[in-house]
């Protein structure tokens, strides 16, 4: 074992949840290891406005990730972003990671905060509109719409739900659905029919989106007659499904049937001494407070795993 590659734990994933679980780790004295496939901050980066985190009136995404990085680097915590992971070896006592320029790692423990992603439509313009009137999470963005007219694409609870939230902001929501039917529980279903500004447009899905400098227009085709309009709206939000960031993790450890990683309370997962926690774990909601409460509870379970694994190793007799 190369001693300078060795570390008490390595965090796979620096978002919120990443970050934190080493900001814990490293003020704890134990040496810590984050490797990120992308850029610093996960899907944080892409916000424009952080507006619902506890202690910060207002914040760019960016800007709360790179004081996260700081904080983080500022205990001690190494970091490695903008790899590509080739190789991860979860079970056994001693983890193993390693990376496509060939650089290797082991640790004692791992805590798994790889995030995931909106399912996104994949048309012309939505690239260029993400967070310029295009939005993945109502929580975050709802209240930039306020007095707005705005659009709610997908047909499951998700959709219904935050189209509901959304009229607390909205003058007007119009949900667009690519069925004749939805695919929601019927309460969720029966409070967005009985919404006053909430009305519906089946059968029928976004082609593509319009604009300057922001979000002015989007193409809406009747998928059952094939005909495309032109919709002005002030933004659209897209609720069609979310990925988790696990498909390195398929037959490593436990997944759920929609790919998310299965913990426990004290974020564990069915491999001792690996944690898993943000936004790749299941869960409900996914919000940058939650993302933190869970690299915190990763954090203090993984060092008390190490501190009990340091325990018994100076009891066995030499």
């Amino acid at each position: 074992m190369n001693a300078t590659n060795h570390y008490d734990a390595i965090v796979i994933g620096a978002g919120p949840a990443g970050l934190t679980a080493g900001i814990y780790l490293s003020r704890a004295k134990l040496r810590t290891l984050i490797v990120n496939e992308g850029t610093v901050g996960g899907q944080m980066v892409l916000t424009h406005e952080i507006a619902n985190y506890p202690g910060v009136e207002s914040i760019s995404g960016y800007q709360l990730a790179n004081t996260m990085k700081k904080q983080a680097k500022s205990f001690g915590c190494d970091i490695r972003a903008n790899v590509v992971i080739s190789g991860l070896e979860l079970a056994g006592e001693t983890k193993g990671l390693t990376l496509s320029d060939g650089s290797s790692y082991t640790s004692d423990s791992v805590i798994l905060a790889t995030g995931g992603r909106s399912r996104t439509l994949g048309v012309p313009g939505e690239d260029t509109f993400k967070g310029r009137g295009i939005s993945y999470c109502a929580t975050c963005d709802g209240d930039f719409f306020t007095d707005k007219e705005i659009i709610v694409l997908g047909g499951g609870n998700s959709a219904l739900e935050e189209a509901v939230s959304l009229t607390r902001y909205a003058s007007k929501v119009h949900i667009v659905h690519q069925f004749d039917h939805f695919q929601a529980f019927e309460h969720a279903v029966e409070e967005a029919r009985n919404n006053p500004k909430i009305d519906f447009t089946m059968e029928s899905s976004i082609t593509a989106f319009y604009g300057n400098d922001k979000l002015e227009s989007v193409d809406i085709k009747n998928l059952r007659t094939g005909e495309t309009s032109r919709f002005s709206t002030d933004g659209v939000f897209i609720f069609i499904g979310y990925i988790p960031n696990t498909e390195l993790l398929k037959g490593k450890v436990k997944l759920n049937q929609w790919g998310e990683i299965q913990v426990n309370p004290d974020m564990s997962t069915n491999i001792e001494g690996v944690y898993a926690a943000g936004d790749c774990i299941a869960k409900r909601f996914r919000q940058v407070a939650t993302a933190v409460g869970d690299g915190t509870v990763a954090a203090l379970s993984a060092s008390a795993y190490l501190h009990n694994l340091k325990t018994k190793k100076q009891l066995i007799p030499a």
